[in-house]
């Protein structure tokens, strides 16, 4: 198809060449006749024969054939004023009248004309002869048609020759061009590359995974519409752009641009947690990577959640286990006959697990807060480490706006927790004291320990950063970070009095009085002392500390 195509041009461009050649040919036979018949009429040896008298044709004959061959037209007629020729290519018609127009001639004007002579048609130039103003002869010159014609035909014929070769090597070339487009579209023709790309992008902008691919310059190919949202990239951001121009953090950033491949790596963005794949394509050289984006931010909430209940029931299961013991002490004393002893040891012990619990829900009313206290400091008791809550903290229930889901306050609070206890591990006498307080600008968490401190200042906060050896370690305090900035917080990490690490987050409530000031939520009823659930874990007291001074920054 292609071919009939290229020649069906090539033929129309051959025809539309052959009648402009045609034109411009008869145009230049024109020209060519008109110069050489004036300059025949211009000559004074054409003058003087004629008007020496006599025959003219004995001088003139000689003369016209050697100009007709050295200006290649076909006649050079000189003639009197009535018609009759003095010369002729062919000598018979000498003495015969002039075939053609020869009025305007007379009249002292020149005149071109297509007209049907002895020698067939031809396209002639008839012009007077002159001396002291007045008509004493003419002269006619002309090309045939048949000459014109087969000038002609030797430029179709090279046209046809130019467009024949321009074929054939349109042809081979849209083969081999065909043959090569074929493999590399896997043999699809154009509907099918058509419809194949109509499934791409429904298929590509339909998934929620983001998917990502950046070309060998590490600029963006290729972005659907969920990479766009879980990476948080504005509208005019996108394919064209490098991966390392898009603002995203640099641990982010370093797993789009590595080398190597990277299977479900937990990353952070402004606002998620994000699951990353990358896997580089190369044939033979790299050509670019692929990214793919799994969005991990509900499920690591639900994961701290489930972790914060794990450790409430961890909690629940040392209370029964320390409780089975209680119990058989009372029960040998019993035997034992010391009944009076038996009592005073069981009231003793509930009344201390009683002011113990109480002390945590006095202080921090909030329920989800005050049970994954309840769960760390059975876990930290378990590592032979004191957890305790300062005596300044002080968080009622319903105090917290509906902005800030407990939730959230979870990740924050049991990643510092962690954190800390983590650092402390083997450290003697390790101790992690929490603070939690409503301010009048908002929320006050703070969590110090005894351990070695950090010396990284706010290295800390990104991801993989972390004191302990081994995989998955590293994003805690990340989140955290993230979590508070997500509410319009900040996270510092300072020196602790005595010595270890003291993170501080401060969360605004956001609700202000028309006067600029910021107003908090009316706490609801709080749980009587006595009303605590039994068996949950000791507190140990709160030594009175500076703890609320403000850390001094590394």
């Amino acid at each position: 198809m292609q071919v009939f195509l290229v020649g069906l041009l090539i033929l129309g461009c051959v025809l539309f060449a052959f009648l402009s050649d045609r034109r411009q040919a008869e145009e230049a036979a024109g020209r060519q006749a008109g110069a050489t018949a004036r300059a025949v009429a211009d000559s004074p040896s054409v003058r003087e024969a004629i008007q020496a008298g006599g025959d003219p044709s004995r001088l003139l004959q000689p003369y016209a054939e050697e100009v007709r061959r050295d200006a290649d037209v076909d006649f050079v007629t000189i003639m009197d004023t009535r018609g009759i020729r003095w010369t002729h290519p062919d000598e018979s018609q000498i003495g015969a009248r002039f075939l053609g127009h020869t009025e305007e001639a007379l009249s002292g004007r020149t005149l071109q004309e297509t007209y049907t002579g002895t020698l067939g048609p031809s396209v002639r130039v008839v012009t007077p002869v002159r001396a002291d103003g007045e008509v004493i002869g003419l002269v006619s010159a002309g090309i045939t048609v048949d000459q014109i014609a087969a000038r002609l035909r030797d430029q179709v014929l090279t046209l046809l020759t130019v467009g024949g070769l321009t074929l054939v090597v349109g042809g081979v070339g849209t083969y081999v061009i065909n043959a090569r487009l074929r493999r590399h579209t896997h043999d699809m023709d154009a509907a099918q590359l058509s419809h194949m790309y109509a499934y791409h992008q429904a298929a590509l902008h339909a998934v929620r995974e983001g998917l990502v691919m950046l070309d060998g310059q590490r600029r963006i190919a290729l972005i659907n519409d969920g990479a766009r949202e879980l990476l948080g990239l504005a509208p005019e951001r996108g394919v064209g752009d490098r991966a390392d121009a898009l603002g995203l953090p640099a641990p982010l950033t370093g797993a789009l641009l590595a080398a190597e491949p990277r299977v479900d790596e937990v990353h952070l963005s402004a606002d998620r947690v994000l699951v990353v794949n990358t896997s580089p394509v190369a044939a033979g050289e790299q050509r670019g990577t692929v990214v793919t984006l799994r969005d991990h931010t509900e499920l690591q909430a639900l994961t701290g959640e489930l972790d914060s209940e794990r450790g409430f029931s961890e909690a629940l299961r040392s209370q029964a286990h320390e409780a089975a013991n209680r119990l058989h002490t009372v029960v040998s004393l019993i035997e034992l006959g010391r009944a009076e002893e038996a009592v005073e040891f069981a009231t003793a012990e509930l009344e201390l697990a009683q002011t113990l619990t109480d002390q945590v829900v006095q202080a921090v009313g909030e329920p989800v807060l005050a049970a994954l206290l309840l769960g760390k400091t059975a876990q930290a008791n378990e590592r032979g480490i004191e957890l305790t809550v300062h005596e300044d903290s002080r968080l009622d229930d319903g105090v917290l706006p509906p902005e800030l889901p407990a939730r959230d306050l979870v990740t924050v609070l049991g990643n510092l927790v962690d954190n800390a206890m983590e650092a402390v591990s083997g450290t003697p006498s390790a101790r992690v004291t929490v603070t939690a307080r409503a301010e009048p600008d908002g929320l006050l968490l703070r969590v110090a320990d005894n351990g070695p401190g950090v010396r990284d200042g706010d290295e800390v906060f990104h991801r993989g950063w972390s004191t302990k050896e081994g995989g998955g370690r590293g994003l805690g305090l990340a989140l955290v970070r993230q979590t508070a900035e997500r509410h319009g917080g900040t996270v510092t990490v300072g020196e602790a009095p005595g010595g270890g690490a003291a993170f501080r987050v401060r969360i605004p409530f956001g609700r202000h009085t028309p006067d600029g000031s910021t107003a908090l939520p009316a706490p609801r009823s709080r749980p009587h002392p006595g009303a605590g659930p039994p068996g949950t874990a000791p507190l140990p007291t709160p030594a009175p500390t500076d703890d609320a001074t403000p850390e001094s920054p590394r």
